[in-house]
C-alpha cells in the first residue's frame, strides 16, 4: 500500500507537545516504529506508552535539547542503533518569539537561532548518512527529511523579524540540500504551517500574546493533527513522488 510505513523508523523532535507530538503518533498509526527527541521526559513518556496502547507500535524515548550538537548528535544515533535504521526524519523542535524588534530581549532572538535553526542543522547533519543509507536498501527505497517551517518562511511581518529570519533560513536550506540529494532518493521537504492551536504561543511574553490573540480573534485555527496529516501525506508518497513544500493556513487566515 501507498500510505504504509511497515519496516520503517521515524524519528521526530520536538515530540513532547503540538505538532511533534500529533506527527509521531500519526507516523506510528501508518506502520512506523518512532523514536521520540524532546526535553521533556515525562511528556515523552507519555506519548511512548498512548502509541504502544492505541497502536501497539515501538516507541523510543530520547530526552535531548537539540540545540547542543552532542545531544543532537547522540539523539540520532541512539535512534539508528536501537532500530537498526532510520527512514524518516521529521526536524519539528522549534520556538516562536515574536514581537518588536526595538528593544526586544536578545535572548529571544539568541533561542530562536539557536532552535529553528541550529538545532535542525544539528539533526539534519546527523541524520542524512542513515536516511542515505536506508534509501539505498531498505522496504520503500526511499527516505523523508521534513523541516517543519510556517508561512513567516514565506511572509515577513511587522513583529517578527527574527522569526521570519529564521524560518526563510530552513526553507534556503531545505531547497539547496534537496537538490543535493535528490537524486539518491532522499525527499527532503518543507511543511509550513499557519496558525495552529498549540502551546507554542504561549512562550510569548504577555503583551505579545495579547496581539496575537487579537489577530486571530475569531478565526478557527488548525489542530496539530492537521499538519500531521500534512506530514504523513508527504512521506507516503511513492518512490518516484516527491512533495517539496506544503503551506497549510487556517481556512480563515487571509495571510
Amino acid at each position: 500500500m501507498t500510505d504504509s510505513l511497515d519496516g520503517t523508523v521515524a524519528l521526530v523532535t520536538g515530540a513532547s507537545s503540538g505538532i511533534g507530538q500529533a506527527a509521531a503518533l500519526d507516523l506510528a498509526r501508518h506502520g512506523a516504529r518512532v523514536a521520540l527527541v524532546a526535553r521533556r521526559t515525562d511528556r515523552l513518556e507519555e506519548l511512548a506508552g498512548q502509541i504502544g496502547s492505541e497502536v501497539g507500535a515501538d516507541a523510543l524515548t530520547l530526552t535531548a535539547d537539540v540545540t547542543d550538537r552532542e545531544q543532537a548528535q547522540r539523539a540520532v544515533a541512539q535512534a539508528a542503533e536501537h532500530f537498526g535504521r532510520l527512514d524518516t526524519v521529521v526536524n519539528n523542535a522549534g520556538v516562536m518569539l515574536l514581537g518588536p524588534a526595538v528593544d526586544a530581549p536578545l535572548e529571544e532572538w539568541e533561542r530562536m537561532v539557536q532552535l529553528n535553526v541550529t538545532g535542525l542543522l544539528y539533526v539534519a547533519h546527523a541524520s542524512l548518512p542513515h536516511l542515505l543509507r536506508a534509501a539505498e536498501a531498505g522496504p520503500r527505497q526511499v527516505a523523508d527529511l521534513v523541516n517543519i517551517s510556517s508561512v513567516a518562511g514565506r511572509v515577513a511581518r511587522n513583529g517578527s523579524a527574527v522569526y521570519n529570519a529564521t524560518k526563510h533560513a530552513v526553507g534556503a536550506f531545505s531547497e539547496g540540500l534537496r537538490q543535493e540529494v535528490a537524486r539518491r532518493h532522499v525527499r527532503v521537504s518543507l511543511v509550513e504551517p499557519g496558525a495552529v492551536a498549540t502551546e507554542l504561543a504561549s512562550h510569548n511574553r504577555p503583551e505579545v500574546q495579547e496581539g496575537m490573540n487579537r489577530r486571530f480573534e475569531g478565526m478557527e485555527r488548525m489542530e496539530a493533527e492537521d499538519i500531521a496529516e500534512a506530514i504523513s501525506f508527504v512521506v507516503t508518497r511513492r518512490r518516484r513522488v516527491a512533495v517539496n513544500e506544503v503551506l497549510v493556513r487556517p481556512t480563515e487566515q487571509e495571510g
